[in-house]
């Protein structure tokens, strides 16, 4: 109203719109200030464990179909959501039968926990099994089917980040990354050669990060999303450290392993899925006597594009 008093300051003004639109194109337009523009308030990434998603996998009476870490309400998306932008399932196929996947995302990261079975997508067919990790175009139905016994994957999308912006799934033939497949005897084959080789402690873990043909040289998987499995001896600390891309992480083996995020324990559990905030301190601790891994995916290629991956080292008590 004319006669309203003016805010205190610019911080306290609401929206403004046009005081005369002309075309339903200005009375669209709204007005903010560097007062107010600035202070959205979103809730937090939180260091979320899901266990009995897998839980619910792995049950025998569990019928084919997708199982969604879906945490949307807490993170105030109006979409599926594990993090901000991405979105993880696990999807159980009974033997013999088939599931259908046609994901509204860019690509598809694939884990196959337990079974063997093929998928076909875009034309080409995988022959997969336990501790293979493949990976498929977006834009593209993938037909995937067990073989003799039940078959469970872990399925990772981008599928928040192209619902946030509202955008379509690559156009056939377009998508920015081919289906590529990671044979579990030639993941086991690099990882111990990274053990051959060795590293110093500016070197941040002993993870082998998964790449493809066409993404070379942004050492990702997808453009925005980053592919490791990580590894850490028995008795061994992956040191505390940050950065801004999250992680969402899915345990394949560890016996009293543990994460400390920031300053709070975190006990790991068979098949779970883990988030790691972004900027968190985080750590990692193997109590046990094996060798422990875990398949990360990060949505570090959009930090990298940025120029904004803001790893750091960082000091944190242990728990």
């Amino acid at each position: 109203m004319p006669n309203d008093p003016l805010p205190r300051t610019i911080a306290e003004m609401p929206v403004q719109r046009a005081s005369a639109p002309a075309s339903p194109a200005q009375a669209r337009g709204r007005f903010f200030n560097t007062g107010n523009g600035f202070n959205v308030q979103l809730p937090p990434v939180p260091d979320r464990i899901f266990v009995d998603e897998p839980a619910q996998a792995l049950d025998p009476a569990m019928p084919t179909g997708l199982i969604a870490c879906d945490i949307s309400a807490d993170l105030a998306c109006g979409f599926a959501a594990t993090t901000p932008l991405v979105l993880a399932h696990y999807a159980r196929i009974r033997a013999g039968e088939s599931l259908t996947t046609d994901f509204v995302a860019s690509g598809v990261i694939a884990y196959v926990m337990q079974g063997s079975g093929t998928t076909r997508c875009d034309g080409e067919d995988i022959a997969w099994s336990a501790g293979d990790l493949f990976i498929l175009p977006g834009g593209a139905a993938a037909d995937h089917t067990a073989g003799d016994v039940d078959a469970v994957l872990w399925v990772v999308t981008n599928e928040p980040q192209l619902a946030f912006e509202n955008l379509r799934p690559p156009a056939a033939g377009q998508a920015p990354t081919r289906v590529v497949h990671f044979a579990a005897t030639e993941i086991t084959r690099q990882i111990d050669l990274l053990y051959q080789v060795g590293r110093n402690e500016q070197i941040a873990g002993s993870a082998l990060i998964f790449s493809a043909e066409e993404q070379e040289g942004t050492r990702n998987i997808l453009p925005t999303l980053t592919v490791a499995m990580n590894s850490l001896p028995g008795g061994a600390v992956q040191r505390p450290h940050r950065h801004n891309a999250v992680a969402v992480s899915m345990v394949i083996k560890g016996d009293r392993c543990f994460s400390v995020i920031d300053g709070k324990r975190k006990d790991w559990a068979p098949w779970a899925t883990m988030i790691t905030p972004p900027v968190s301190v985080h750590s990692h601790h193997n109590g046990g006597n094996e060798q422990a891994l875990f398949l990360i995916v990060q949505d570090g290629g959009l930090y990298y594009h940025a120029r904004a991956m803001g790893f750091a080292f960082a000091e944190q008590p242990a728990s």
